[in-house]
């Protein structure tokens, strides 16, 4: 879907930020940028992890104070400073912003999430001032095509729904900028086209967007103007129109992206059997008598929107969970009780969906986190007391090879943007040259050059050291152009295997909403 909004050239400016500059300590994550948004446009942000562009957002919403420069904003037909460091004051000021993680109560129904904090809900809970409020955001919903139900409670709508909630929250609000991170990383591409038809309409009346988006196809189809950042500084601007994928891609990250490689495989002896197997509920949506083989040298994509069964499927992959029916072989050995140490050293490799809470110790040094796998070892451990001088030394090497950029060895963890996060990530697994890899969503949130990265890194495991690869993804395009063979998840049920180079992504998209049988 393709669309120009009605932010043309002569529109006025509603939104301005001049010369900001954000630091933290030594890093300087905005360093005096510049950028301009007119009425009825949606401009897209592009950049590295670490580029600094939530940082730039989070000036403009108020979540932190810049150093230097100042954010404009239009009212009544003028630009004004905006007050710094005040979220209030961008939310009086018609600023909005929709993460990609969403901020919801989920025991509370829509309408109650929609009105939380424009009021008390005490003045909500009686007479005509809910009508009131109800009949109000129906107006709203007819206007945008945001259909969603009201009075149902939040933890039983679909990711799309929920997504609409959040941007029904910002309308209520009467915002007239709206920022969206990632907008349809938890989407179907049914889903996301639907997002964006929504964005045509408000746009037409005059809302301004800013989108953050890895996806070019995305940036591509749904924006006016692109802006680049790149190290904090801003490198590039231009119309939608006048752009391409190669040269955005390289102003992105400063040189030439590899493309994507898909190698030639033979797979050989299955590493993973599953065998009717199910998985209770407590991991999340059981999985329900699941049928899956996953061999040497190639990699299995799963497709799906988030929660209908990845994260039971991941944790009997990663030792973490016992089929509660049916029978599952990991490496040739059943699995029969909880063991992820045990895996690992068989030659299991686990990339977690979540790289901060389950991949790293965000409190640990770099040399420390990529020594957590191989505590065991001679290089790492000696007689039970760890070789300090020798994790520095091999971790100074791994930071080099693997291009991960930090402070050093012992720079602290949590302090790293995502994409160097997973990159460590990559470097302790992959390292060990493992016979099976369980890659559960691992370029969320990764830009271009990350996620060519990791693809890169799995396609090797799979091809040059003929792992079993089992990719987890909400991207199609990531799957295929990856995966040899994909199965889809609905439900905790798993559709049968097919050819990735055969796929319709159309009917994946249907299978993945549960609209054609799995």
């Amino acid at each position: 879907m393709s669309f120009v909004s009605a932010g043309g050239d002569d529109a006025p400016t509603v939104l301005a930020l001049e010369g900001v500059t954000k630091r933290f300590g030594a890093l300087t994550a905005n360093d005096g940028i510049d950028l301009t948004l007119r009425r009825g446009e949606v401009l897209a942000l592009l950049g590295e992890n670490g580029a600094g562009k939530t940082t730039l957002m989070n000036v403009l919403f108020g979540k932190y104070t810049a150093e230097g420069g100042r954010v404009l904003v239009e009212r009544d037909g003028a630009l004004e400073p905006l007050e710094p460091g005040s979220p209030a004051a961008a939310l009086g000021a018609g600023i909005a912003m929709v993460h990609q993680h969403f901020t919801l109560a989920e025991n509370l129904s829509g309408l109650d999430n929609i009105l939380l904090g424009t009021r008390s809900l005490w003045k909500f809970g009686w007479g005509g001032a809910r009508r009131a409020a109800r009949t109000r955001l129906q107006g709203i919903i007819e206007a945008s095509g945001l259909a969603v139900p009201l009075d149902v409670r939040v933890d039983r709508l679909s990711v799309g729904e929920r997504q609409r909630i959040e941007i029904l929250k910002s309308l209520y609000r009467e915002a007239r900028v709206l920022v969206l991170d990632e907008p349809t990383a938890l989407l179907t591409p049914q889903d996301a086209d639907r997002l964006f038809g929504t964005l045509k309409k408000l746009t037409a009346t005059g809302l301004s967007v800013i989108l953050i988006s890895h996806k070019l196809r995305e940036v591509f189809s749904a924006t006016d103007r692109i802006v680049v950042l790149r190290h904090g500084r801003k490198v590039g601007e231009t119309a939608t129109a006048a752009a391409d994928a190669t040269s955005l891609a390289e102003m992105m990250v400063g040189s030439a992206v590899p493309k994507t490689v898909h190698s030639a495989r033979t797979p050989g002896e299955p590493v993973v059997v599953l065998d009717g197997v199910s998985v209770s509920a407590e991991h999340g949506t059981a999985l329900d008598r699941v049928d899956l083989k996953v061999h040497a040298g190639e990699i299995v994509g799963v497709a799906g929107v988030s929660g209908n069964g990845q994260g039971a499927l991941a944790a009997l992959l990663s030792g973490l969970a016992v089929p509660a029916g049916g029978t599952a072989q990991i490496l040739g050995k059943q699995v029969e009780r909880v063991d992820p140490g045990g895996l690992s050293t068989a030659g299991v490799a686990r990339i977690p969906e979540d790289r901060h809470q389950d991949g790293v110790v965000g409190t640990m040094t770099v040399a420390e986190n990529l020594a957590l796998e191989n505590l065991k070892t001679p290089s790492v451990s000696s007689r039970g007391v760890l070789r300090l001088s020798a994790m520095t030394s091999q971790a100074r090497k791994t930071i080099a090879e693997s291009d991960i950029r930090c402070q050093g060895p012992q720079s602290t963890v949590r302090l790293m943007s995502g994409g160097n996060i997973q990159k460590l990530i990559l470097a302790r697994t992959l390292g060990r040259k493992p016979r099976f890899v369980l890659a559960n969503q691992p370029t969320r949130g990764l830009d271009l050059g990350a996620a060519a990265d990791v693809a890169r890194r799995l396609d090797e495991a799979a091809t040059q050291h003929r792992a079993g690869v089992l990719l987890i993804s909400e991207d199609l395009d990531e799957l295929l152009a990856v995966a040899d063979r994909i199965v889809v998840l609905h439900e905790g049920r798993l559709s049968e295997a097919g050819p990735a180079a055969a796929a319709d992504r159309n009917a994946i998209g249907l299978m993945m909403s549960g609209q054609a049988a799995a």
